[in-house]
């Protein structure tokens, strides 16, 4: 009976059946709005706070970035698709705040199983996820992202790559915040702000106790 109910999908969608309506179980999570051109792209369904999507490198408020290539990230992925290689601050001109930063850094997501580990295992809270999950690839090396992609920009903001569908509020309240600054059931916790400033956000505020 699910093979049947599959091909019902696809016949529905059919321009012959007058197929205009994207569904939702077979559309990343996206629902169109029939008659209505939305800016030439239909409207996602909401996220949960903790969402666990497209990767981000932080940078402090001075503009340092957050990683220091401890390798932590690659060593406690269980899907093997982080590979990172540190080396050592220029003296003169470093690049982290600590001895070592990471010269390389690469997510194959073409592996990745968005666990979230790698936000758990980072000592600094160099990388968090964001709540894209709508971005697709025609060649493997788009979906192998360097540094340059996942380090935020100048302004704090993920970068957006062509093949990616960023919407608004979608680089807010990372899986990683949401962590670092909830009570975890310790009412001593409630209200402590327990993540390091970040650039374009400055600290971020904690928060509430849960209802």
């Amino acid at each position: 009976m699910g093979y049947l109910d599959g091909f019902l999908v696809t016949l529905k969608q059919h321009r012959i059946f007058g197929g205009t309506r994207v569904t939702t179980p077979y559309s990343g999570g996206r629902v169109a709005k029939q008659g209505k051109d939305v800016e030439g792209r239909d409207e996602k369904i909401a996220k949960p706070e903790r969402m666990h999507g497209r990767h981000v490198l932080n940078r402090y408020e001075d503009g340092m970035e957050k990683c220091i290539g401890c390798e932590l990230c690659a060593g406690v992925c269980p899907a093997k698709c982080i590979y990172v290689r540190g080396a050592d601050n220029d003296p003169q001109n470093p690049t982290s705040p600590g001895e070592r930063f990471g010269f390389v850094y690469e997510i194959n997501y073409l592996r990745c199983i968005h666990c979230d580990l790698c936000v758990e295992a980072c000592p600094t809270e160099a990388i968090t996820e964001s709540k894209l999950f709508e971005f697709s690839f025609t060649s493997r090396s788009d979906a192998v992202y360097t540094k340059t992609e996942l380090v935020v920009g100048d302004d704090g903001t993920p970068q957006q790559m062509p093949w990616e569908d960023w919407r608004e509020g979608e680089d807010l309240n990372t899986s990683g915040w949401m962590r670092a600054t909830a009570a975890s059931g310790d009412a001593n916790f409630v209200g402590q702000v327990g993540w390091s400033n970040e650039l374009g956000h400055g600290v971020r505020a904690p928060e509430g106790p849960a209802d």
